[in-house]
């Protein structure tokens, strides 16, 4: 499981916000790993940053963990700035699924080839069905002219295919990180934090 902690839009306030977070975060679960970080302006300060959390160590309830988060403190970067609340904000993600490539998760069935290729087309079964059971993706292969050479190229066509699938949902898990860290909600903060101590 995967979680996002992001200052947004904001200002630099609220990327030491999550720079502060990160540490409160790293402090009481031993286990969470950061994965990737996006730098702030100053040291310690984070654009955004990629947790990778252990759901059944995890002390925060993860449900609870998502939304936003209040911090009030004086700017320490303005010290005349009137405002005083920064938001950050908390997602949480099931890691991306991908899916390993095994031959005892296909199930092979045996048809009859179409098209040219001698007397024997239509009359023995050389051609293949190819079903990936976990996934559904299916592939046929029927040029060959024995069926065990059929179900090497149905096989190698299958891999293939889940090796795209999980390649769209890299990327399409990716890309969905990227729009919620533009999508920072004020008010309503499920938790709040005050002071430079962050308590």
């Amino acid at each position: 499981m995967w979680m996002q902690i992001s200052s947004g839009k904001g200002p630099d306030e609220c990327e030491l916000a999550v720079g502060l977070f990160l540490k409160t975060i790293l402090k009481e679960n031993q286990t969470t790993r950061v994965i990737d970080t996006v730098p702030g302006h100053y040291n310690g300060t984070f654009k955004s940053v990629l947790l990778s959390i252990d759901p059944q160590e995890f002390r925060g309830d993860t449900g609870y963990t998502k939304g936003t988060i209040l911090w009030i403190c004086p700017s320490p970067y303005r010290p005349n700035h009137r405002r005083k609340n920064w938001f950050i904000n908390i997602e949480v993600y099931q890691s991306a699924e991908r899916f390993n490539f095994t031959e005892k998760d296909v199930k092979i069935v045996a048809m009859r080839s179409s098209g040219p290729g001698g007397q024997n087309v239509n009359k023995v079964e050389t051609a293949v069905r190819a079903v990936h059971v976990p996934t559904g993706l299916t592939v046929t292969a029927g040029e060959e002219r024995s069926q065990y050479m059929n179900k090497k190229l149905a096989l190698a066509r299958l891999a293939n295919l889940i090796e795209a699938k999980n390649e769209d949902n890299d990327s399409s898990h990716k890309e969905s990180m990227w729009r919620q860290h533009n999508l920072l909600t004020r008010g309503n903060p499920m938790r709040v934090y005050e002071g430079k101590g962050f308590k």
